[in-house]
């Protein structure tokens, strides 16, 4: 981001005002950023206990076959090997997931995705561990994998629960509606990997009551703590999970399958034992986007007014259904975008094949609708003779319209006011021709491209997401405040995942009792749950939790007072450590009325609930949503098909900005995950097998290619739903950045781009006659 950006940050409508200190509103900065800074923060990865032992886990090489025979013996022979466990050692129950316990813990008779597992082992070295794992004998009858998702309708079951996970149709108006300008598409969406900083790790340390302890970068530990305790056959008082430094995560964390076999090996040998997976081993074993393939007919008049939206919608789920379900719900329900679509018919579906399992990944669902509706506007546009902004304005949704499942948008909905801004934000300078500006060329400056083959593009998006669960989730979440000796601690089992909930929480307290010294206590199973670290749960519910508990401890703190001057706590304020009544009358400091008291409170916060949707796809099934309207600029070598994106201008309905700084982070770094997607990120995978699962293969965007990201407008209309009325920040750049930049390289090559990531051969000019 450009140092313009930002400080452009607190810029919202209305004149500037000088930022606070702390509490909300203030830039305050995370209480680990130095050490993280420094190397000394302590990740998963660099668990120690005394007498460790090392895990290692087999994964099988195919991507389908039949598991004949599982030959352990000359692994349990090799000195150091001290625990060698297969499916036959699991105590509990043998699969394990969170929507639908279809995972097993290892594989049985059969093997459906490529580096599944299917044994491990625990050893004195981590060497010893990984060549014992290497001996043991697997027999393996291979099978023709099911890779198409098309054709997993008609192909033999995968999985006793069949290949068909969910399917939703959604029907919405008449649908013999029909418009007088008819344009249709189909597009594929590739496989995003989320690529965490660290590779999944941890320690399982063994009871003596007969459970064991989990120390793990998990995102949802309660959940977790459920799963494992159900296979290791055990009540879930009986194990913990304790959350150690979580090095970012997307949904990637959300996977226990490296936690159970840890488990499992602890509870096997009496001894702690550590897992730290490969990078190979990450990519193979967490789950991925959802690769989806999409057909769209869109239905518009004369004037470039939707009339009816036709749109099918395939998610590729692999193996095993972990997310799939909440994924498929999302892209039906905001297959149309943030438009007004009077009638809609939408038929999803999400299967099995044998292809890694893909899962939560941010803006899952509504990011790969994004990219073909986008596509389908500029395919209106183009053939309507009309701009591409001009034509999205004249369809935008607002508060108070109603989306294609039926649900009215009771939330701020600012979409016209965010494609303006980005519309008539200043556009970059043109780039020059001369040798010293070589390195603007798409390529980089050893490109091989001529500045004469280069293109400018200038594309639109506008995209949506829904915050908190959906269809009946219940969201609850439990925070404790604690003031003793003038220091205010929050007990929250919300786990800092980078989202800066964290930071918040410091924020919320500062700003409700006057005291600037806030701790955060570790995360363990031992607190209250707080639900899954997405879809930015922790600002809303967990926010609101720690929120309600401070305002419980405020008024335990202002009680007295207000009891010995006659007054309620309502006309007493707290600012800036002090504490004044309405009248002046009262004036005294924080410290002076805490006098050494110990005061503590526990609230929940549970949002309003949602419900499913119905057999015609309708239902109040979201809490509430935000939009995002980015502008993309490129230039396009068209005749090697590089792309370099130039320039993002960002605007965004946030709600109420809670923390400058931390919201143009999350911002930006949502818009350049969107940017590997749309250019670079693809896990490729021939017959089921993962190719080149590692940082060499898979290319993710680097500093050299994010280009400048200027936040042109941040929208704060409160909604009033939310506590402190703020909206999740960091997903919907994600879903609305690749599709704004396919859109500008459409502008530029006058080529249809209809596959993410674009593919250089997509971004070659036609030639003209």
């Amino acid at each position: 981001m450009s140092n313009d950006a930002a400080t452009a940050i607190p810029a919202v409508d209305g004149p500037q005002q000088e930022l606070p200190d702390h509490g909300i509103g203030a830039s305050l900065p995370s209480a680990d950023a130095r050490a993280k800074a420094e190397g000394t923060f302590p990740y998963a990865s660099d668990l120690w206990a005394e007498g460790l032992l090392w895990a290692a886990v087999l994964r099988s090489p195919h991507a389908h076959a039949r598991v004949v025979s599982v030959d352990t013996s000359a692994a349990v022979e090799m000195p150091g090997v001290r625990a060698v466990v297969t499916h036959a050692d699991v105590p509990g129950n043998a699969t394990y997931g969170r929507s639908v316990a279809d995972r097993p813990v290892f594989a049985a008779d059969l093997v459906r995705h490529h580096g599944e597992a299917i044994a491990a082992v625990a050893a004195d070295h981590p060497d010893t561990a990984r060549l014992a794992a290497a001996a043991i004998a697997v027999e393996y009858e291979v099978l023709d994998p099911v890779t198409d998702p098309e054709k997993a309708f008609a192909a033999p079951p995968l999985h006793p629960d069949g290949n068909l996970i969910r399917h939703i149709p959604l029907r919405y108006g008449d649908p013999e509606a029909t418009g007088e300008v008819i344009v249709e598409g189909l597009y594929r969406i590739g496989r995003q990997d989320p690529a965490p900083i660290g590779a999944e790790a941890g320690l399982a340390v063994p009871r003596p009551d007969g459970g064991v302890e989990i120390y793990t970068a998990s995102t949802d530990p309660h959940t977790d703590r459920d799963l494992a305790a159900a296979c290791f056959g055990l009540s879930p008082d009986q194990v913990k999970v304790v959350v150690t430094g979580v090095p970012g995560a997307m949904g990637d964390r959300e996977d226990p399958g490296f936690q159970i076999p840890l488990g499992l090996l602890a509870l096997r040998t009496g001894c702690p034992v550590k897992l730290a997976a490969t990078r190979e081993e990450s990519f193979l074993g967490h789950a991925h986007r959802h690769p989806t393939l999409l057909r769209y007919r869109h239905h518009a008049d004369a004037e470039g007014r939707l009339i009816k939206v036709e749109a099918q919608i395939l998610l590729d789920a692999g193996a095993y259904a972990e997310a799939s379900s909440e994924s498929l719900a999302a892209a039906v329900a905001f297959a149309c975008g943030p438009y007004v679509v009077p009638h809609a018919f939408v038929e999803g579906w999400a299967v099995r094949t044998n292809n890694p399992p893909s899962g939560h990944v941010r803006g899952e669902g509504a990011m790969q609708v994004c990219a073909a509706y986008e596509a389908q506007m500029d395919k209106l546009a183009s053939r309507l003779g009309l701009d591409p902004a001009e034509l999205r304005l004249r369809n935008v949704l607002a508060t108070g319209d109603i989306l294609p499942t039926g649900q009215t948008v009771t939330c701020p909905a600012p979409v016209a006011e965010l494609l303006r801004a980005v519309r008539d934000a200043p556009l970059p300078p043109l780039p020059k021709d001369s040798p010293e500006d070589d390195w603007l060329l798409p390529g980089g400056p050893e490109g091989a491209g001529e500045p004469g083959a280069v293109r400018r593009g200038v594309g639109y998006a506008v995209g949506m997401v829904h915050m908190l669960g959906a269809e009946g989730t219940d969201e609850v979440s439990t925070a404790t405040v604690k003031v003793q000796d003038g220091v205010a601690t929050v007990i929250c089992a919300a786990v800092e995942t980078g989202q800066g909930f964290s930071t918040l929480a410091r924020q919320i307290v500062q700003e409700t009792l006057g005291i600037d010294e806030v701790h955060v206590a570790s995360v363990d199973t031992d607190q209250p749950p707080a639900g899954p670290a997405t879809h930015g749960r922790h600002t809303w519910v967990s926010g609101g939790a720690v929120e309600r508990a401070a305002k419980m401890v405020r008024t335990q703190l202002l009680q007295p007072l207000a009891h010995k001057f006659g007054m309620s706590t309502e006309l007493l304020q707290i600012a800036d450590g002090k504490i004044t009544s309405y009248d002046g009358v009262l004036s005294t400091t924080v410290m002076e009325a805490l006098d050494g008291k110990e005061l503590w409170a526990t609230a929940q916060c549970r949002p309003h609930p949602t419900e499913p949707l119905d057999e015609a796809g309708q239902g109040d099934a979201f809490v509430g949503l935000a939009f995002c309207a980015i502008r993309a600029v490129v230039d396009v070598d068209i005749e090697l098909g590089a792309v370099r994106v130039v320039d993002m201008a960002v605007a965004q309905d946030v709600g109420r900005i809670l923390n400058p700084a931390q919201l143009a982070t999350r911002i930006e770094a949502g818009v350049t995950q969107g940017i590997g997607a749309a250019l670079t990120e693809n896990l490729r995978t021939a017959r089921g097998l993962v190719r080149h699962p590692d940082l060499t293969g898979y290319a993710l965007p680097t500093s050299l290619d994010a280009p400048d990201i200027r936040i042109v407008k941040l929208v704060e209309e409160r909604d009033v739903v939310a506590p402190f009325g703020a909206k999740a920040a960091s997903a919907v750049p994600v879903v609305t950045s690749p599709a704004a930049v396919a859109s500008a390289v459409r502008a530029a090559t006058g080529r249809p781009v209809n596959r993410l990531p674009i593919r250089p051969q997509a971004a070659v000019a036609v030639p003209t006659a």
